[in-house]
């Protein structure tokens, strides 16, 4: 099963960017972020007509996050635990069924945190915090899943061009890196990682001061994988090339193969 990642921009930007992909790329799910959309705004028809089922969990304008999946999605449940009062929508939660495995997919759009310091960057440390004790709920459930999405976060030097200009900005800065570290260290798998070492690999290019096309770009869309998740993993990749395609967002879809 081919699960895909893809911080979108907007969807009303990306109506033909992403069905294109889609008809290209045939992933079976794929995690949306940044959908800018209101549930009820949402075009499903744009993906229903080709096998999707759509789960959506919008807001007004920006933040946003949704699953397409050619598999029935179930126990579908919105918003990230321990905050009742957070009502950014960034969150998703649904379990899919292979065909000998189900792997509870949680989809993320983590908090930017910048200006830093200040509440933004307060918010996106607590939303981390969160974050953890989600997954420590799971792995003490012995539930198969992987969290995956946009983070905002580089986790190391090697995931940026240049690292020097990250270094004070929320995305990179030491306590951000530390609480990606202390997710990673219950015993989550970076899928990337695991397949692919060095640099220049990356997700993110700016659309200011011709980052793309001086390949100025930062990895910060991830899959974490559980142990049992782990080990299902054939391959990784990141479909680089739609970021030079007409109209595109600033992120590329980052996915992964399992064997379910």
């Amino acid at each position: 099963m081919r699960i895909a990642t893809f911080n979108i921009n907007g969807i009303k930007a990306r109506a033909q960017a992403l069905p294109d992909w889609l008809d290209e790329a045939q992933p079976d799910v794929a995690l949306l972020q940044e959908i800018k959309s209101v549930d009820e705004g949402f075009p499903r028809e744009l993906f229903e007509e080709r096998g999707y089922n759509v789960e959506t969990h919008g807001q007004k304008g920006f933040n946003g996050v949704a699953i397409l999946s050619k598999h029935p999605l179930e126990d579908v449940t919105r918003g990230l635990p321990g905050d009742p009062e957070d009502e950014q929508a960034r969150y998703i939660e649904a379990t899919v069924v292979g065909d000998t495995h189900a792997i509870r997919l949680c989809g993320l759009y983590l908090p930017n945190g910048n200006p830093c310091p200040g509440p933004k960057y307060d918010y996106k440390l607590a939303w981390m915090k969160r974050l953890q004790t989600r997954a420590e709920e799971l792995l003490a459930s012995e539930t198969p899943f992987l969290m995956a999405g946009d983070y905002n976060i580089i986790p190391q030097d090697e995931d940026a061009r240049r690292p020097e200009v990250w270094q004070e900005d929320a995305l990179a800065r030491p306590e951000s890196r530390a609480a990606f570290r202390q997710l990673v260290n219950l015993g989550l798998t970076d899928a990337f990682r695991a397949r692919v070492s060095g640099p220049e690999h990356y997700s993110f290019w700016d659309y200011q001061a011709g980052a793309w096309n001086r390949d100025d770009g930062i990895r910060i869309d991830h899959f974490l994988l559980c142990p049992q998740s782990a080990d299902w993993l054939t391959d990784v990749g990141i479909d680089k090339d739609i970021r030079a395609r007409e109209k595109p967002s600033d992120h590329v879809p980052v996915w992964v193969d399992l064997a379910l």
